[in-house]
């Protein structure tokens, strides 16, 4: 039922010009009970959410948690290490607010695959799974094979009724066009996130869908159920279809009246010493030609995993951060890697991750929260020749957090020059498969694309090392 996008639309057109809403395109909470199976797979859940923290562009793990301060100049650059909260484990000194919630987080210091592109490497990284197309930019707008995290587990969940499974925010990140990893693939747009968008000038966070115009007060907008509900019965639509879309008008309905979900976005909530723990900054331009000191909404970031943490504690199990929106203007330190760094990305990131650290463990959410941060891919161990480095995917970093990790522990090890995994190597897949594991679901599990082929979650096996249990 409604892999046909005709029927996507039809229902989309008809709800708007009925209820008179804004536009439609919540996917994943408006159509996410109507088809796909639910059978197997479920075990005892480690956990109750998961914020998935993406430094788009590529993070580099040689100046952040795994610096080589014995390697040649050329390869462990300006930055030193210094002591953590964990005896023995040492990251950049440019992370001191890290440093010292460390012991609340565990390391995987041998991720790799083979994508030195971004857009495949994003592919990768959000799905599990290399695109079929291989590795390669895409300069044309293709459809999402794979679904992304968040939306398998939607899809896992539609028997649940939650109002939001699965949030995203504050932008969908793109490079010539929208990276294809941030929905629902072929399980279908009914599992795409609920998309919370950031006003960078008013310093606020907005989602269309769950704004009533102001010409339609709730009793016009109920009066207009009424009429939907009269209407429908003599419609020349199947049951099937019939009862489909009384369910995806139902949750709209219901998100159109979801407090809980538009206070979740109503940071004015929060106090002015909160706000500041996670990093208030001026308004800035909105892009630029170049570098992360140009990225749309980067005065934001430390206020996206706040939001983060509010739709957590409203109730909403997996949440999408994207660090920054556009390539080119974010992560990705080709050049001056180390004045980008210093100045521009790891001030704003090490204040952020480590406020929502200590938050969630404050209000008692953080063993329940598995955090993970990490970008598509390190940088090169040889720094070139302008001062930045470039793609590599072959050995690089990510972190979790909370969860039931074990502070301190770590996965694997780099080489020397942090080039190769020295043991241990895990992929993409494999942190798939411990987010899908410490949620209680068996990665074998199959889910099934609009051919009807089986799929297992996740290639990968978890990396049930780093938890106690």
């Amino acid at each position: 039922m409604f892999d046909d996008p005709r029927l996507h639309e039809l229902t989309r057109r008809r709800f708007v010009q009925l209820s008179g809403l804004g536009s439609l395109s919540l996917g994943g909470l408006l159509n996410a009970q109507a088809h796909a199976d639910t059978t197997g797979g479920l075990a005892r859940a480690g956990i109750k959410a998961c914020i998935f923290v993406f430094y788009y562009g590529g993070m580099s793990h040689l100046d952040t948690y795994d610096l080589k301060p014995n390697a040649p100049s050329t390869v462990r650059g300006e930055f030193q290490p210094i002591s953590t909260s964990v005896p023995g484990l040492q990251i950049c000194e440019h992370l001191p607010h890290m440093s010292k919630v460390m012991h609340h987080c565990a390391l995987i210091r041998s991720m790799r695959h083979t994508n030195r592109l971004h857009d495949s490497a994003s592919i990768e990284t959000h799905t599990g799974r290399q695109a079929f197309q291989g590795d390669r930019e895409e300069f044309a707008p293709i459809a999402q094979f794979f679904p992304c995290h968040g939306s398998a587990l939607s899809h896992v969940w539609q028997d649940r009724k939650l109002v939001v499974s699965h949030a995203a925010l504050p932008f969908v990140f793109h490079n010539v066009i929208p990276t294809p990893c941030q929905g629902g693939g072929f399980l279908g747009a009914a599992f795409d996130p609920f998309r919370v968008a950031v006003n960078a000038e008013q310093q606020k966070y907005v989602v269309e869908e769950l704004s009533i115009r102001d010409e339609l007060p709730t009793k016009r907008v109920g009066s207009r159920r009424d009429l939907l509900t009269a209407l429908q019965p003599g419609a020349p639509l199947s049951p099937q279809l019939s009862s489909g879309m009384d369910q995806f008008y139902n949750k709209a309905y219901q998100l159109i009246g979801s407090e809980q979900v538009r206070k979740a976005l109503d940071l004015s909530e929060e106090s002015p010493e909160m706000r500041e723990r996670y990093g208030v900054y001026p308004t800035v331009a909105q892009g630029g030609v170049g570098g992360a000191d140009q990225g749309v909404a980067r005065h934001m970031r430390g206020q996206n995993l706040l939001v983060a943490r509010r739709l957590v504690e409203a109730g909403v199990p997996f949440v999408n951060v994207y660090d920054f929106r556009q390539q080119g203007q974010n992560w990705d330190s080709h050049v001056k890697n180390f004045e980008q760094n210093k100045n521009t990305l790891l001030p704003p990131a090490d204040k952020a991750l480590s406020a929502l650290i200590e938050d969630l463990d404050q209000r008692g959410l953080l063993e329940s929260t598995l955090i993970v941060a990490t970008g598509e891919f390190g940088r090169t161990p040889q720094i070139n020749g302008s001062a930045g480095r470039d793609h590599w995917p072959d050995c690089y970093s990510v972190l979790l957090a909370g969860g039931g990790i074990q502070g301190g522990a770590i996965h694997g090890a780099s080489d020397s020059i942090g080039a190769h995994p020295a043991k241990d190597p895990a992929t993409p897949g494999d942190l798939a498969a411990t987010i899908y594991w410490r949620f209680g679901i068996d990665p074998s599990r199959h889910i099934y694309d609009r051919l009807a082929r089986p799929w297992t979650m996740a290639n990968g096996e978890p990396l049930r090392g780093l938890f106690r249990s």
